[in-house]
């Protein structure tokens, strides 16, 4: 069996529209699935709600990142063994972002990418 394909180049720059748009909603769905697993410290809230965003500024280059930018977040977050209060959020604690690095929740964003992108193609 053979296949062939061909790439229509006046096309391409639709779906890098497309899949910059599919990371940008990767990146707020992470963010969002961060919050609703009250894994992020918090006491006023303002780490959490009012200081984490997503910047997307580079999203035309593939890339978007979510900041926190409160001086003490990454004293907090690469410092596990600091004791969390837990009343607010159950699963306070430091390093938030390390099941969706090598964690159960690793592939998220990858699955959240691809979901995405294939409802906006169609």
């Amino acid at each position: 069996m053979k296949i062939t394909s061909t790439r229509n180049p006046k096309h391409l720059p639709y779906i890098q529209n497309l899949c910059a748009k599919a990371l940008v909603e990767t990146a707020d769905a992470l963010s969002s699935d961060l919050k609703q697993s009250q894994t992020m410290p918090f006491d006023t809230g303002n780490l959490q709600d009012r200081s984490t965003s997503v910047d997307d500024s580079k999203k035309n280059r593939g890339k978007v990142s979510i900041v926190s930018d409160t001086p003490y977040a990454r004293r907090l977050y690469f410092h596990p063994e600091y004791k969390f209060k837990r009343d607010k959020n159950s699963n306070a604690g430091g390093m938030w972002f390390q099941p969706y690095i090598d964690g159960k929740k690793k592939n998220f964003a990858k699955m959240t990418f691809a979901k995405l992108l294939k409802g906006k193609l169609k």
